[in-house]
């Protein structure tokens, strides 16, 4: 049909571009995948990691932990947004290379692990309101005469794959001319078991998952956490970029969260109290960092 003015024509042409845009036409709600399956399915794929303690881990083959916590307020918050009856959590092992292909092919929802907020990664995926804020050690065995990066000069270390701290392990040792051996771990427990059996002198890794390591080995005193800090790492849940409505709902959730207070006692819950499966108590107290940060709740992360 052709049009009859250039105002009527402009007007088709943009309501087309939106319909394209958006994956819908005619009435449909102009909503992301991620939710339209949600909706089609009433169940969250919750995408979580197997050796992340305490932030998502597996106990008893049971997923729980930290992030988990979150990620289950946040599916209750989907559930109520798209007036669910009820809704099922599905769960799915990701690792730290498969996590971002899980989410961009709709396998998981929400991936809640130990996932830093990035530019890079905001290239594939989005993120909530940073719920824990780490920063980048080294373990190492307490036999060895270690307390700083510059005395593992020509030393083997170890981080996992597809992580930020095997990159700023690399910018670290570059930046003050330190010659490392860096060997990728397919995930925290293979490059913690390393150290541990001596194939390797460090592993570098976020602090809270090196004291979580160091407490469920049968030894923890045969293992210190040593170094500064090599950067600082806003963790956040991950899930599907440019779907506005669906990061409305999670960042709203995560204020919620905050304001309420529910974020600080589900903090105590896994930092300052015993936490399956042996009972360790990690006493680690709230970081500034984190305290400061939950006053003004953001998801913007310097470049």
């Amino acid at each position: 049909m052709a049009c009859l003015s250039l105002f009527p024509c402009r007007r088709l042409a943009y309501a087309l571009l939106l319909a394209c845009a958006t994956g819908v036409a005619g009435n449909a709600p102009a909503q992301g995948r991620t939710l339209e399956r949600i909706r089609a399915s009433g169940e969250v794929v919750i995408g979580h990691r197997e050796s992340s303690l305490p932030m998502s881990y597996l106990a008893g083959g049971v997923p729980m932990g930290y992030s988990v916590d979150v990620c289950l307020r946040i599916a209750q918050a989907l559930a109520r947004h798209l007036q669910l009856r009820e809704h099922r959590v599905r769960y799915r092992v990701v690792t730290s290379s498969s996590r971002f292909d899980a989410i961009e092919k709709g396998e998981v929802d929400l991936e809640c692990g130990s996932t830093t907020n990035t530019a890079a990664r905001r290239q594939r995926v989005a993120f909530t309101i940073a719920h824990f804020i780490a920063s980048s050690r080294i373990v190492v065995r307490s036999a060895r005469p270690y307390e700083r990066i510059e005395d593992l000069d020509r030393k083997t270390v170890a981080s996992t794959a597809g992580t930020t701290n095997i990159e700023s392990l690399a910018r670290e040792a570059a930046m003050k001319s330190i010659q490392l051996r860096i060997e990728p771990a397919k995930d925290h427990a293979e490059g913690f078991g390393w150290v541990v059996d001596g194939k390797v002198e460090g592993f570098a890794m976020d602090d809270v998952l090196l004291y979580g390591l160091r407490a469920s080995h049968a030894r923890p005193q045969d293992l210190k956490v040593i170094g500064k800090p090599m950067t600082i790492e806003p963790y956040a849940v991950a899930f599907e970029r440019g779907n506005a409505e669906l990061k409305a709902v999670v960042d709203a959730e995560l204020r919620r969260l905050i304001h309420t207070r529910e974020l600080h006692r589900l903090y105590d819950k896994w930092f300052m109290s015993p936490i399956p499966p042996h009972g360790i108590n990690l006493g680690m107290r709230m970081p500034h960092l984190l305290v400061d940060s939950l006053k003004y709740p953001t998801d913007y992360v310097p470049q």
